[in-house]
């Protein structure tokens, strides 16, 4: 029986900042795009300096960069990316990320020794599709989203060793076909999803209406409950309670979805994974009483509600509330300590007296008080309102705390309410 190894844990990296962060908090590899032909055209994404720095630092780390350049191109994307791959291979990208036959074709021509991934674009639902591109040279397949457990390890055992089977395990999942998804382009001035300019649609609320033959022009409206229809509402993925049954079917990379996500989001998701399968790896007892954990940690940061996706069976829709919603608000990062201060570059609002929760990149989080708030010039600050600005705080512990500590404070309608009875 082969032996179970460690997964890779991916993360995303919309910029260099998340890059850092993704890395900080424990990804073994991220996957990122260029400025041109990704299918996250919006994010803020690297340029060519900023990418061969990117690649640099991440390598520096001992962790591999995967650019994504899994665009359906047309004509005329074949034209401008001649010089692109035989680029990224000089910067030293670990793989490529592709899901058009005749862009991986040409990755393979201009530059031969750089791994080739099968983006989940390329909806790859078999093991025979997983050989075909096998027998082209790819090296990882990611796996499409509709497939169930069974299916993968049938997928696994029916392909050969030597290709990796990749799987999301976290974040938006979209209500199209894998991703190949039409809306964006019908509904907004050519703002093709295929292209890497999609506007998000499926992630609007929307209000359904019927018209039934006989009765031409009177439109019946479509709403399970007060937030309107869930037809286009996809959950969000959450598999930190499910390792073993991942890794026996046979993923041998767990990828977080969220290039375009906060670094909040990036760095608490990639610590929690981080730890759950570290944690199940040390000891399975431990992995299991924390899941409770795990999944109550990740719902600090913005989500939809929770989901184990195809990989069980089909989803059932049970029509429920698709608001996004969290448990805390991001509110800074920790740059600096010394002489019993924190220097803390602010992100979002918080007052003298709120309770902070600190995220460092190892170890447990832990709370302390936010008190003698201070500005650059010495200043007190009763409100911290002002965007990046550099803060102190006091701390009265012996406590060193790691650079790069994620900062939150609970949600506004998280917070425990006096008894107004109690108070008349």
């Amino acid at each position: 029986m082969k032996k179970i190894t460690k997964p890779e844990l991916l993360a995303p990296a919309g910029d260099f900042e998340k890059l850092k962060f993704a890395i900080l908090y424990g990804a073994d590899a991220v996957y990122l795009s260029g400025t041109s032909f990704g299918l996250r055209a919006k994010a803020k994404n690297f340029d060519n300096a900023e990418l061969a720095a990117a690649i640099s630092y991440a390598h520096s780390k001992n962790v591999k960069v995967y650019v994504t350049v899994n665009i359906f191109a047309h004509n005329e994307n074949i034209q401008e990316m001649q010089d692109y791959f035989e680029n990224l291979a000089e910067m030293g990208a670990d793989a490529f990320i592709v899901s058009d036959p005749g862009v991986f074709q040409l990755a393979k021509k201009e530059a031969p020794l750089t791994e080739i991934h099968i983006s989940t674009q390329a909806n790859t639902t078999n093991y025979a599709s997983v050989n075909f591109w096998h027998s082209l040279g790819a090296s990882r397949v990611i796996l499409a989203r509709e497939l169930n457990l069974q299916e993968i390890a049938e997928t696994r055992k029916k392909s050969p060793q030597s290709i990796k089977l990749e799987g999301f395990v976290h974040g938006a999942m979209c209500m199209a076909y894998s991703g190949r998804c039409m809306l964006s382009r019908y509904m907004t001035n050519d703002r093709d999803a295929n292209l890497g300019a999609c506007t998000h649609p499926c992630r609007y609320g929307y209000k359904l209406y019927a018209e039934e033959n006989s009765r031409p022009g009177a439109f019946m409206p479509i709403e399970e409950h007060a937030n309107g229809t869930d037809i286009f509402a996809a959950e969000d993925l959450c598999m930190v309670g499910y390792i073993p049954e991942l890794l026996a079917a046979g993923l041998e990379s767990f990828k977080i979805e969220g290039r375009m996500k906060t670094i909040f989001y990036t760095g608490l998701t990639t610590k929690v994974y981080r730890k759950a399968i570290d944690d199940f790896f040390e000891d399975m007892n431990k992995y299991n009483e924390n899941v409770p954990n795990y999944v109550k940690l990740l719902q600090m940061a913005s989500h939809r509600p929770f989901t184990t996706g195809f990989y069980f069976g089909k989803p059932t829709n049970e029509f429920l509330d698709m608001s996004y919603s969290r448990s805390h608000d991001f509110v800074g990062i920790l740059l600096a300590q010394e002489n019993g201060k924190l220097l803390i570059e602010q992100r979002n609002v918080f007052e003298e007296n709120d309770i902070l929760e600190f995220i460092p990149p190892t170890g447990e989080n832990f709370s302390l008080k936010a008190t003698n708030i201070t500005d650059e010039k010495g200043e007190f600050v009763s409100r911290a309102n002002r965007a990046r600005q550099k803060l102190t705080i006091d701390n009265p512990t012996n406590r060193t705390i790691e650079p790069f500590t994620l900062i939150c404070k609970k949600a506004f309608d998280q917070i425990e309410k006096p008894n107004q009875t109690e108070q008349l």
